[in-house]
């Protein structure tokens, strides 16, 4: 019998499965850009105790095992930005990051009503790129990011209140 994947809320405990699989699974976006300064991978514990007792950080286990994770707030113009989405490799490419993107979407959503999500990748990031896009957003802009990488930022709309009216 095989186990399912659980979404919920991360746990104070959950803080260094998540900072090692966060390790672990963007080494693919380092090598793609030649670049092992990347901010996902130069986090701190403490900065990401800091993270979780401020912003909504959801985990995706596997049994007691953290697979997955994604983070996200919503910012005072209304932004539910989203970030650090990522996937334990062995388990990229099944539908886990649309679950913990729709998650978090849904999270922030109740927590604040965003008018819209803001996320961004890296330029090279094509497996990102199709995710994001496949989920509704569009590119609006870019940046360069401290670390030197070029960034493609991308937003959808937040769905409003009567978008969750159901019809009897």
């Amino acid at each position: 019998m095989g186990m399912s994947v659980t979404i919920s809320a991360a746990a104070a405990e959950d803080t260094e499965q998540i900072l090692k699989l966060q390790y672990l699974a963007f080494q693919r976006e380092a090598e793609l850009y030649g670049n092992y300064r990347i901010q996902p991978l130069t986090q701190t514990l403490d900065s990401l105790k800091a993270e979780l007792a401020t912003d909504t950080v959801l985990v995706a286990r596997l049994g007691d095992e953290v697979v997955g994770t994604v983070r996200g707030n919503v910012d005072e113009d209304g932004t539910g930005r989203i970030a650090k989405l990522c996937v334990h490799p062995r388990l990229q490419g099944h539908g886990l990051g649309a679950r913990l993107l729709s998650a978090v979407e849904e999270a922030l959503t109740g927590h604040g009503g965003p008018t819209r999500f803001r996320l961004h990748t890296g330029h090279k990031s094509e497996s990102n790129l199709r995710l994001y896009r496949k989920a509704g957003y569009v590119q609006v802009g870019g940046r360069t990011a401290s670390d030197g990488v070029r960034l493609v930022i991308l937003e959808k709309d937040a769905p409003q209140a009567a978008d969750f009216a159901v019809s009897a």
